[in-house]
């Protein structure tokens, strides 16, 4: 069945959805984990999102989250390797076909774990910016609803300018 883009109006639950996962994904991780951030649209108030609640795990060996496949499961989660991304390992949990978490683990220094997280905070501390965000995932999502990878598609340009603006503030002090 084809997956419905849903983009809904920002969710005060969804940091309290992210911390109850965190926490039931964390002892798995034991200490191969670094830390877990709370990103993508639902960890940006006001943000209209999918209710998809994204996770990063930021690891010190990559290689031990295949060890961990089985444990994951265990808690819902489905391994998908790399997923089109070289050096994560990404897992979904789904029910039926509503995806409720993706949960992207890196190891530590990997580029895309500062890119994840300046384009959250960059998002968080410029309005103006966050609100175009929205309005473009509302176009697409209204001529992409039963197109996951050409909505995804359509976001990339915004998302690859945002994070060279926010690389930019950031290196000026964040202001």
């Amino acid at each position: 069945m084809t997956r419905t883009i849903e983009v809904l109006p920002y969710d005060r639950e969804w940091p309290g959805f992210y911390q109850a996962e965190a926490d039931k994904i964390a002892p798995i991780l034991g200490e191969n984990l670094i830390a877990l951030h709370h990103i993508g649209s639902t960890s940006v108030p006001g943000l209209a999102a999918k209710p998809t609640i994204d996770i990063l795990a930021v690891v010190k060996d990559l290689e031990q989250m295949d060890v961990l496949n089985l444990r994951l499961a265990d808690l819902g989660y489905q391994p998908r390797g790399e997923n089109g991304i070289a050096g994560r390992r990404y897992f979904d949990k789904k029910d039926g076909d509503v995806h409720l978490f993706h949960l992207h683990a890196f190891q530590e220094n990997h580029p895309a774990i500062e890119e994840h997280l300046i384009f959250r905070d960059y998002l968080r501390s410029h309005p103006e910016r966050c609100s175009e965000y929205a309005a473009l995932k509302h176009d697409i999502a209204e001529i992409y609803k039963f197109e996951p990878v050409r909505y995804t598609d359509g976001k990339a340009d915004f998302i690859q300018k945002t994070i060279e603006a926010a690389k930019a503030w950031k290196n000026i002090g964040s202001t």
